[in-house]
This record gives C-alpha cells, structure tokens and sequence, in this order.
C-alpha cells in the first residue's frame, strides 16, 4: 500500500508490561548465558546518574514555576480518541514522572520529563494562550478581533480538535479566525482539519498562512524515503515501549507522539524572505524568515502589541537536532545559530516574554535575551569546535569525542540536549561540511555489517570469547565497548538468543544514562527488539485525502520510482504518458530495467499513453480503487498498449514497515 509517511508517523503506545528494576546492582558470570532481567540498574549507570545530578542545579524552580504559570483549566476526559472510538493520548500516560528521579532515569531527562508533561490550557499574556501536554508540539492561541488566531494545530486531527475545544469550552466559544502554520514539520501542521474540520480550499474563508516554500516542503522531505524514517522514528521517539520508569519516560522536545490522522490544509499565503509585516484579525506581527535553521521552511514572530516573541522550533527549551536520529537533510548548525542571533538582536530587547512550538514561555526581558543568547551559542560552539577539530585533522568521532561541555550548560537547563547532543550533533556538522567518511581510506569502503561482524568474531576466538569479552566490559561498565563487541556477535548470527540477551542489556544501560529522551528510546527500543523481536503496533495514519492531494505530481513520481523493481519489467524500454487534465501537467515515465525516471513533457512515441484527474491518480496510487474501476467510470482513457501501464504498476514494491534494525 502506497504510504505518503510524516514525522507525524507513531505507533500504539500499548506494549509490554514494564519490569521493577532490581534492587540488586551486582551480577554473576558464572554462567555466561544469563543476562541481567530487564530492568536491572550497574553500579556504573547509578554512579553516571548520580555525578549528573551533583553538577546541575536540579532543585532550581523556575522552570517548574514557567511551565504552571498561567493555568486556567485542563481536558477532564481520561483519554483523546478518534472517531471510531479508538485512543489517540492517554491524558495521565506520564503522571508517574514526578518527584525524585529512579535509578533507570537520567535524573536531567527526568526533570525535564515532568516539565513537559504538564498539561493544559494556560494563559500566556492576556489574550495569548497555549494547550501543552497533549501531543509532542504546542499549540497557541491569540484571541483576535472576530476569533481565534490558532499557531500550530499539532500533530493530529484528534489532539488538534480535543485542544481546541479546550479553549471554546474554557475561555468561551469563537470561531477561527486564521491558522498558521510556523514550519513544515508535520506535527506543526497535521492537526489542521481538527482545527477546521469543514474547510474546502478555495474557499478562501479563512487565512491559512505559512512560511515560503511550505506547501513543497510540508510534504517532500518523507515522501521519498518515507518507510525508512518512520521505521527509524518508532525507535527514536520510543512509540512501542511501556510508559514506565524503565520505558519512554519523555521525548525531551515534548511528552511523545500522539496516535491519530495526520492532515493538511495547504495554506492561502506563502509569506516571502526576510521580514513580513501583517495584520490578522486585528493583530500586528512582524515575521521573520527562518528558512533553513530547523526546518527547510520556517518562520517566527513577534507581536508588538503584546512584546511577545514566538521562535517556533527555532529555539525552544533544549538543543536540537541537527541531524534527527530519525534520518533526514542534515541542517545547517551555523544558519541555525546566526537566525538565532538576528531574533535577539531585532526582538530581544523589546519583548517580554518568549514561547515557542514547544515547551513553556519565559518572562522578562533580561530572560529572554539569556534564552536566546544560550540558544544562539549552543548551535555556534558545536559548529566551530567540530570544524575547528576537523581542521586540524580530526575525524567525525573524534571531533565528536573531543567536544567538552561548556560551562554556560551546567547552569542552562534550556539548552541541554534533551532531544539532540553535542556529540551527535557535532557529528552532523562534520557530515554537512565532509560528508558520511572521516576520510581514512579503510572506511571508504567497508565491508557491510554481517560480512564484517563473521570476520571479527573469528578472529576473536569465536563466539565464546566474544561473548565474554562483551559481558566483561559490560561489568566493567564500559558499555560502549560492549555494545559494539556484543553488535559484532549478534550481526554474524552467533551466540543465538544469549548474545541477544547481553547486548541488550548493555543498551538498556545506556539508556538509562542518556540525558536526551530521543537516545533513552532509541536504546531502550532496541533492547526491546533484541528480546522479544519486533512490536509491531498500527502506525499512525499519515496518509490522509489532504496529504496524498498536497504531494507535488513530480515528487509523487519520483516517491514511485524508489519503490520501482526493474527486474519485474520486459527488455525493452518503454515511455509512458501522463496527462492530467484537472490539473493542466503532463509527465512522460521512461521505464526500463533500471529506472522508472519522471520527466516533464510527453514522449513523443509512448507506449502508452494515460489521460485522467490527478484525484483519479491519487485514488489509484492509495488503492481506494482499481485500475479497472477507474477505466469502467471513465475516470481513466487510455490510448496504446495497457500492458504497459500494468508492467509499471505491478513492478512498484510495498516496503515493508517492520524491518530489523538492532538485528540482521
């Protein structure tokens, strides 16, 4: 089935059962085969945990007092849930984040856990007002002349709808008088129909403004390698483990990912560069063009009227990705901090307070400008640093390695890497500026993993010794020695369900170190997956009518052409025409053994020749009808050889979603 796949992309939170950690912290290896239970805590990870907690200034409250100030009411129902009844959020999923941090916790991630989970509907300033805590994004709302002026719907449309109602039902009901959409990340505008669940587009009834290039980038950064990153993002934001003291205890950018329908509306204006001065619904803002810092297309605003700035996902209450585990285009570590800069420099001494897409505001001007400042240098010492190391002959692992914390983090809650590192993020900026290799001629072409992983393990002593080795290093607590010794046995398939066992334990501990939510996850999801195999839950869905509508014919060409096996295809090359007359394009398909390549123009000699509405296209491509329904209706005319257009169309593959990562 064809799958047009967002960050918005989840799984069903429900897994297994989470285990009570032991009260224990020494192991016997007497007998090698016996890896530590689930849960198990080393004296090492308690000693990383505790000396983390020794150099920050964890009983500090204001973050505590930002994140409750303001708050009016919050959703009484005990879950969000979708049409057919199904749960979309848990509204108490996270309640056990509270009080002390447990042994299996990171005690900075735990922190910053309870921070983000706390929900509601809160007052910003008069008239400015956010819904936080149900869904991984913010949504705000600014009380305008004839209605609600809604910044960012959120993920889905169940999580968009149920926070909306929350401030109908709270602060008295109006309609939508404009939505934003700050950027092209999909749970920033996948709650659009939640929000306007009766829109037709064209309407014009409604303004839905965004940033320039929204409408391209909102859909074509997961299109291409969609099955990929979902598959990775079930890994990165812990979508199929436990809420628990030993699962998914944050994301760091927020609580988690909601279930639900992801939707789009495509916006009315597509504002320009650098700085946009407008009026919606009686309420000035001036915007700036963020294009290229966070996310391809961006844009934050200040509201002179209220001296209140919005930085979107620019600059929120952690350090960022800038390359998300989940896979995409690395960003641009310098563009992100030099953006940064021009926001402090135009707004920081004239605003009041800050909010963003996520996490909670800050007052006054003097905090503002500290916010931003801490922002701004986070991004700025990780690029010079790695380039600086790189220029002087480091590789990407060892400039990585070689990066100290600096101090300004260790009294700085709001720029710790909650959701991206200084160490994977310097390792993106290496890639930005090198590329994938740090340039020794032996990495440049690897043996891949399986191949490689035999070799070692033989000239190891065998899969015993290896095994020993890993379990040595794991009760040394060297566990990142043990996690690429114990992956070596595992990748050769050998050692069976012990070598499993072992490596996964060693995740789960560094898990419970990782002070980012995406790393604990990711650990702790692979642990998962060695244990007891793949938890495959029902994904999200991403692929909605609006969705499928909004994808650019050319990228859905092409999104068609990864998926294309030649090897199911005649000899002979063949060219196949497009023509969408509800649209007015046209696209030639040059199909051989190799490639399926989408070209603008028509062939002059197809071999077949397709004339229909791209609505009829998208029905075909999302299987909600045949090609033999569609031709009966007269939604398709065909003109040359029909074996053509089925030789193309049955040799497009269907990726399968749950494919192994933490194993072969």
């Amino acid at each position: 089935m064809f799958r047009i796949l967002l960050l918005g992309s989840t799984l069903s939170l429900a897994a297994c059962n989470a285990q009570t950690p032991s009260s224990t912290s020494k192991i016997s290896s007497t007998a090698i085969y016996d890896a530590p239970v689930p849960g198990f805590v080393t004296d090492a990870t308690k000693s990383s945990n505790a000396d983390l907690a020794k150099r920050l200034p964890l009983s500090d409250q204001q973050d505590f007092e930002d994140a409750s100030r303001g708050f009016i009411a919050a959703i009484s129902a005990p879950t969000i849930l979708d049409d057919a009844g199904n749960p979309v959020w848990e509204i108490q999923q996270y309640d056990f984040v509270t009080g002390e941090a447990p042994d299996t916790v990171n005690p900075s991630l735990w922190r910053q856990g309870e921070l983000v989970a706390k929900h509601g509907l809160f007052e910003v300033t008069p008239d400015i007002y956010q819904v936080r805590g149900y869904d991984l994004s913010v949504m705000t709302v600014i009380r305008g002349k004839t209605g609600w002026i809604v910044i960012d719907p959120l993920t889905n449309i169940e999580t968009g709808r149920a926070a909306l109602k929350l401030v109908n039902d709270t602060l008295g009901q109006r309609p939508v008088s404009a939505l934003l959409y700050t950027h092209s990340h999909a749970d920033h505008f996948g709650g659009a129909r939640g929000i306007l669940p009766d829109y037709e587009e064209g309407a014009g009834n409604v303004p839905i403004i965004a940033p320039q290039h929204f409408s391209d980038e909102a859909v074509s950064e997961n299109v291409i390698a969609g099955n990929h990153m979902t598959r990775r993002a079930t890994l990165m934001f812990g979508s199929t483990l436990p809420r628990s003291a030993t699962g998914h205890v944050s994301s760091g950018l927020g609580p988690g990912l909601p279930r639900g329908n992801v939707s789009l509306i495509l916006p009315t204006e597509e504002l320009g560069a650098g700085v946009t001065m407008k009026t919606i619904d009686g309420v000035r803002f001036e915007f700036l063009d963020m294009g290229g810092t966070e996310a391809p297309s961006e844009f934050v605003f200040y509201l002179p009227d209220f001296k209140a700035l919005h930085t979107a996902e620019v600059a929120s209450g952690t350090f960022h990705n800038v390359l998300t585990p989940r896979g995409a285009k690395s960003r641009d570590a310098l563009a992100w901090s030099q953006g940064i800069d021009e926001m402090l420099r135009a707004y920081g001494s004239r605003s009041d307070v800050v909010l963003a897409s996520h996490h909670w505001p800050k007052w006054g001007t003097d905090r503002v400008q500290g916010f931003l400042k801490s922002q701004r240098d986070v991004y700025r010492y990780v690029h010079d640093e790695t380039i600086r190391a790189a220029n002087n002959g480091a590789g990407m692992v060892e400039a990585a390695e070689g990066l100290e914390e600096p101090e300004f983090l260790s009294r700085n809650f709001n720029a710790r890497g909650y959701y991206g590192t200084m160490n994977h993020n310097s390792k993106a900026v290496y890639q930005h500026y090198f590329g994938w290799w740090s340039g020794v001629p032996a990495e440049y072409h690897k043996l891949p993993a399986e191949q490689s992983a035999t070799k070692y393990v033989a000239a190891m002593g065998g899969s015993d010794d290896v095994l020993r080795t890993g379990i040595a290093a794991y009760e040394a607590g060297d566990f990142r020695w043990a996690a690429e010794v114990l992956n070596h046995l595992v990748f050769a398939k050998q050692g069976g369900q012990p070598a499993k066992n072992w490596l996964a334990a060693t995740y789960e501990q560094m898990g419970y170190q990782a002070e980012s939510g995406a790393w604990r996850s990711y650990f702790l999801t692979g642990a998962q997956e060695l244990r007891v195999g793949l938890v495959a839950r029902n994904v999200a869905n991403p692929g909605s009518a609006d969705v499928l509508r909004s994808v650019p014919t050319r990228t859905l060409l092409d999104a068609m052409a990864v998926r294309f096996d030649g090897s199911k295809v005649s000899k002979d090359p063949k060219s196949i025409n497009f023509v969408f007359t509800d649209i007015e394009e046209i696209f030639t398909v040059e199909m051989n053994r190799s490639t399926a390549l989408a070209s603008t123009g028509l062939s002059y000699n197809p071999a077949v020749t397709l004339t229909l509405t791209r609505t009829a296209f998208d029905k075909l491509i999302g299987r909600q009808a045949t090609f033999g329904d569609l031709m009966k209706a007269g939604d398709i005319k065909l003109k040359g050889d029909p074996i053509a257009i089925r030789e193309y169309l049955t040799a497009l593959d269907t990726p399968e979603l749950w494919f192994n990562i933490a194993e072969p």
